[in-house]
């Protein structure tokens, strides 16, 4: 069975137009959790702290999630996609050979919490076509099992699918122990993640509270106790070379080079001067 190799506390980062964040994997120290590049837990009851939102911006080489627990999110993009998530829905976007977008927060009683999480992508599917899924929270699988809650976005678990299609083999799963215990079947070599969001949740004896994320070790499930939810992702380590800066993810320097240099000239996605021009408002 698996246990905690390490946890991760993170710490408050602006990003954006000055949304405020609590970035935990992204930064010196816990910088890459392969295939994770980022997890940022963005929860806020001070609309001033995140109002500004994500103006449009570009992405290449690697996909984002965008989960919602409060709130909701405005996006679109410059293949003229466009969507709002609201409370528990699911934006799983794949950048591939380049997109822009934003994603502009509406308020919800004042409040905003989700997590954005970046995933890479191998070589080879750096370049693919950019996707777009917008999952509202009707769609996510939800189910109760010996006491326990899920709410299954990618991945199997329990006889049950979640609905995000994706390139790679991914679980991604939000649990709610209710006091009880779990055990979640893994897939020996994948790195594992848990994310604990509220009150605390315990593996082989050692106790996570609301805003560690918790890196797995060791192969076989993982059995997570305690009355506290948390978000759990596994997927298999890509082992590739990564060359990133600000909002793109590719293999070597001169792919990276590359992305800056076709965003400068127009040329990162089809419409990119259009949806500029448009402010991310078409």
């Amino acid at each position: 069975m698996r246990s905690i190799a390490r946890v991760i506390n993170g710490q408050r980062v602006s990003d954006g137009a000055g949304v405020d964040i609590r970035r935990v994997i992204g930064l010196a120290g816990a910088d890459y959790v392969d295939p994770f590049l980022m997890f940022d837990d963005f929860r806020n009851d001070d609309p001033s702290g995140y109002v500004a939102g994500f103006p449009p911006h570009p992405h290449r080489g690697f996909e984002t999630i965008t989960y919602m627990l409060k709130g909701k999110m405005r996006h679109r993009d410059s293949n003229g996609n466009a969507g709002l998530l609201e409370d528990g829905a699911v934006q799983w976007m794949t950048a591939g050979r380049g997109i822009l977008h934003s994603e502009m927060p509406e308020q919800t009683d004042g409040s905003l919490w989700g997590f954005q999480i970046w995933l890479n992508l191998p070589q080879r599917l750096q370049m693919a076509d950019p996707g777009y899924q917008d999952i509202p929270s009707s769609e996510i699988t939800e189910f109760e099992e010996d006491g326990v809650s899920y709410r299954l976005v990618a991945g199997e678990l329990f006889g049950q699918t979640g609905p995000a299609q994706t390139h790679l083999p991914v679980l991604m799963v939000d649990i709610a122990p209710h006091g009880g215990q779990t055990t979640i079947p893994l897939t020996d070599g994948e790195t594992t993640i848990l994310f604990c969001f509220e009150g605390q949740l315990t593996i082989a004896g050692k106790t996570v509270i609301d805003g560690d994320l918790a890196v797995l070790t060791g192969d076989g499930g993982v059995t997570i106790q305690g009355d506290g939810r948390g978000l759990v992702l596994s997927s298999p380590p890509l082992n590739e070379s990564i060359a990133r800066h600000g909002p793109f993810v590719l293999s070597t320097e001169g792919e990276l080079k590359k992305a800056f240099i076709d965003y400068q000239l127009g040329q990162l996605a089809p419409n990119q001067a259009a949806f500029l021009a448009s402010g991310g408002r078409g």
